[in-house]
C-alpha cells in the first residue's frame, strides 16, 4: 500500500498550518510545492509566517558557500519561535529536509537537539508516516531518514492540487552520474532517474488543463533524460519535447538544466523543428580552461563546447545562451582565468551566473590542493561579473524598439503593473491590466536593465 495512504487513516484536526522556507534551484521549489501537497490531506495549510506555523520545514540547498551556516542560523530563530509556542501550550514540529539535511543530517540533530525530524529530498513522500511516527501516541522523539528508497517517490505523490498558473514546472529527472569533482548532486540526490513518458505526459496535460501555457522540464541533468517511451522504447529528451508539443494549450517548452555532454542530434533538431520550444538554453560550463575542466570532471573541453553552441546557432540562429561559472577552482592560474574569459566574450551569454568555488564536503575537490588564495578569487570574480552584466545588459538593450511575444503571469512590483517572460526568459513589465494574465501579448520594447524589460501593450487594430 502506498504511504501516503497513511494520511487516509489519521484523524488529523481540519487545520494546521504549515510554513516551509526554500533555498537553492528550481528542483527545491518543486519539491517545496508537493511537500504542501503531500501534507495537505494531514489538515496542514501553508502559511507565510513561521512563528504562528504548527509545523515549519527547512528545504534547504547544498551548492553554494556556508549552506550549513545559513540552515543553522535560521534554526536558532525557529527555537525562539518554538520555546514561545510551548510556552503558550502549543507544538512546533521543526523539520530540515533537502540536500543539507541528506549531507549533514546527523550533524544538524546533534547540533540541534530541537529539530524533530530530518529527511533527504528523495524521502519526503513519506511524509505523512514520518507525521505520524513523531505525533502518535508511541511516536518516536525524533526521526533521521536519508538513505535512498527503492521505490520512486513520483509513484506515491498526489495529484497536484493547486495550479501553478501560466507556467509551470513539470519535473522529469532526478539525480545526476557524471560526478563533477565540486559537486554535492550525485550524493544527495543520487544517480540519474528518468520518469516514464506517458506519465509526465498525462501531468503537462493536467497542467494544462488548469492554464498553463507554458512548461518547464526540470531536472538536475534534464539532458541526459532517458525515460520509457510510450511504445517501451527509451525517449530521449529532443524526442519527449516532440510529445509536449502536441499537447492543446502548451504554447511554451522550457527546459533546464542542461550537461553539454548530453546534448544530442534529437536536442539540436528540436530547437530547429519546434516553434514551441524557446530559443533559449541554460548550458552550465563552469570554466573555459581546459585544465580545470578536466580538473572538474566536466568529460568535455573547451572546444568541445564551442562546437555545441555552433551546433546549435546553425540550427536556430536566433538562440541564446545563459551559464555558469567558478571563479577560483583549486589549482587555477591566471591563464585559466584568462581562458573563461575569453570564453565568455567569444560565446557572448545572454547572461551567466558566476560564483568563487568554496569547497563541498564529501567531495573530491574538497582535498584538492594549490588552493587560490580568497583575495585572488575575489578580484577575479568582480572581473568576470562586469564582463557577464555587461554582456546581459547589451542583450537586454538589443530588445528595444523591438515588439516581442510576452507571456504575463503575474502582477507587476507596482499598482497597475503586471510581469511577464520573453521567449529569452527576460522579466518583462508593462501597464495593462489583469485580464491579459495567462496570455501571450505582443509588447514593444521601450527600456531594458541589466534584468528586466519594460514595454507597453501592442494594441492590434
Amino acid at each position: 500500500m502506498p504511504k501516503n495512504n497513511v494520511a487516509e487513516n489519521m484523524n488529523a484536526p481540519a487545520s494546521k498550518k504549515l510554513h516551509i522556507k526554500t533555498w537553492g534551484c528550481l528542483m527545491n521549489d518543486y519539491d517545496t510545492r508537493r511537500m504542501a501537497d503531500v501534507l495537505r490531506p494531514l489538515g496542514y495549510e501553508t502559511t507565510d509566517a513561521p512563528d504562528d506555523a504548527d509545523m515549519v520545514i527547512l528545504n534547504t540547498c547544498h551548492i553554494r558557500e556556508k549552506a550549513t551556516d545559513k540552515v543553522f542560523s535560521e534554526l536558532g530563530r525557529l527555537r525562539d519561535f518554538k520555546i514561545t509556542r510551548e510556552q503558550n501550550g502549543k507544538k512546533m514540529i521543526i523539520a530540515v529536509a533537502g540536500c543539507v539535511a541528506q549531507a549533514e543530517g546527523d550533524v544538524i540533530l546533534k547540533r540541534a537537539k530541537y529539530v524533530d525530524m530530518v529527511f533527504g529530498p528523495q524521502n519526503y513522500h513519506e511524509l505523512p508516516e514520518m507525521v505520524a511516527n513523531i505525533t502518535g501516541a508511541y511516536g518516536k522523539n525524533r526521526i533521521v531518514n536519508t538513505d535512498f528508497p527503492a521505490e520512486e517517490k513520483f509513484d506515491f505523490l498526489p495529484e497536484e492540487s493547486t495550479p501553478q498558473g501560466a507556467t509551470a514546472i513539470l519535473s522529469i529527472q532526478e539525480g545526476c552520474d557524471k560526478f563533477c569533482t565540486f559537486c554535492v548532486v550525485p550524493y544527495t540526490r543520487g544517480s540519474e532517474f528518468s520518469r516514464p513518458v506517458q506519465k509526465i505526459i498525462d501531468e503537462a496535460k493536467k497542467l494544462a488543463d488548469q492554464g498553463a501555457k507554458e512548461i518547464m522540464l526540470l531536472g538536475q541533468n534534464v539532458n541526459a533524460y532517458h525515460g520509457a517511451g510510450i511504445d517501451g522504447s527509451a525517449c530521449n529528451l529532443g524526442q519527449l519535447i516532440a510529445d509536449v508539443a502536441e499537447i492543446n494549450g502548451i504554447e511554451r517548452i522550457r527546459y533546464m538544466t542542461s550537461h553539454p555532454r548530453d546534448v544530442d542530434d534529437d536536442l539540436i533538431a528540436a530547437h530547429r523543428d519546434i516553434p514551441k520550444l524557446m530559443p533559449y538554453i541554460h548550458l552550465p560550463v563552469q570554466s573555459g580552461s581546459d585544465k580545470i575542466l578536466k580538473a572538474m570532471n566536466r568529460k568535455h573541453d573547451a572546444e568541445f563546447f564551442y562546437n555545441i553552441v555552433e551546433r546549435f546557432r546553425a540550427a536556430r540562429p536566433d538562440i541564446a545562451f545563459s551559464s555558469d561559472f567558478i571563479v577560483g577552482f583549486p589549482g587555477e592560474t591566471e591563464a585559466d582565468f584568462e581562458d573563461t574569459v575569453k570564453m565568455i566574450e567569444t560565446v557572448k551569454f545572454c547572461a551567466s551566473y558566476s560564483f568563487k568555488y568554496s569547497p563541498r564536503p564529501g567531495t573530491p575537490a574538497a582535498n584538492m590542493q594549490n588552493l587560490v588564495h580568497e583575495k585572488i578569487k575575489t578580484e577575479r570574480l568582480a572581473r568576470l561579473q562586469r564582463l557577464i552584466f555587461d554582456q546581459q545588459q547589451n542583450f537586454n538593450d538589443q530588445m528595444i524598439g523591438k515588439t516581442i511575444p510576452i507571456l504575463f503571469d503575474k502582477g507587476g512590483n507596482i499598482s497597475g503593473q503586471i510581469h511577464g517572460r520573453s521567449a529569452y526568459n527576460q522579466a518583462t513589465y508593462a501597464t495593462a491590466p489583469d485580464r491579459l494574465l495567462g496570455h501571450i501579448v505582443d509588447v514593444k520594447i521601450t527600456a531594458a536593465t541589466m534584468t528586466s524589460l519594460t514595454g507597453d501593450i501592442v494594441i492590434k487594430d
